[in-house]
């Protein structure tokens, strides 16, 4: 007899299992099946929740997006710092759960990258998204308020800033293509630059000197490409 438990509950548990699966087996390798033996329901419990397995995927890049955010929120809410300092923990916040998290995000990134998933991508950025924009939305506002930002509209501004991550996606399928190939460096080196370019694009946009916003810390981009090379030898 199965337990009847609280749908949040039970949705949870769901995301619980997908997410160990794909982060262990990688998102390919699991299937819907395996999900719903490790969590111990019956295939229509499980289609209750979910539709399909993108609608998992794109539920646990939620998640992982709320968590950081969580986590960086009493930065966000300190007195004591400017916008421009929140909007730096807002991107430091986010590189933090990326270096800790890159073998494990490597297995979502090398299935949501790849051209013939562009449907799949755009669904995770819509879904992630929808998490960031209020909290991106507020410091900007803060930040044009303190005469720091030039973003009469934060609302808009936000989901501009956040669309630059769009041009990520190619060149994120590209890196990740070298690097099983053995071009780490060269790998390395072509994502480096272009996560440093959504950095100057965001300073220009707000009207911020070069160098001001950073996307991407040191390591994270290594430790993405480099475990995904030791991944597949």
């Amino acid at each position: 007899m199965r337990v009847k438990k609280h749908p949040d509950i039970r949705s949870g548990e769901l995301l619980d299992c997908a997410q160990r699966l794909f982060f262990a087996h990688g998102y390919d390798n699991t299937t819907i099946n395996d999900i719903i033996r490790e969590a111990g329901v019956s295939k229509g419990a499980f289609y209750h929740y979910f539709s399909s397995k993108e609608a998992l995927l794109e539920a646990i890049a939620a998640r992982l997006a709320r968590g950081s955010l969580e986590e960086i929120r009493p930065l966000l809410n300190d007195p004591t710092l400017n916008a421009v300092e929140k909007l730096n923990s807002l991107f430091a916040g986010s590189r933090r759960l990326k270096v800790e998290l890159a073998p494990q995000l490597r297995t979502m990134f090398d299935v949501i990258f790849r051209p013939e998933n562009i449907v799949l991508f755009h669904r995770v950025d819509q879904a992630v998204t929808r998490i960031v924009v209020p909290l991106l939305a507020d410091v900007l506002r803060e930040g044009t308020e303190e005469g720091l930002f030039d973003a009469p509209d934060p609302e808009a501004f936000a989901e501009m800033l956040l669309l630059f991550r769009l041009s990520l996606s190619s060149m994120m399928h590209e890196a990740l293509r070298k690097s099983r190939e053995g071009n780490i460096e060269q790998a390395v080196k072509m994502l480096d630059d272009r996560l440093k370019l959504y950095g100057t694009a965001i300073d220009r946009v707000l009207k911020l000197p070069d160098g001001t916003i950073e996307v991407a810390e040191t390591g994270f981009v290594r430790a993405l490409l480099d475990d995904h090379k030791k991944g597949s030898e």
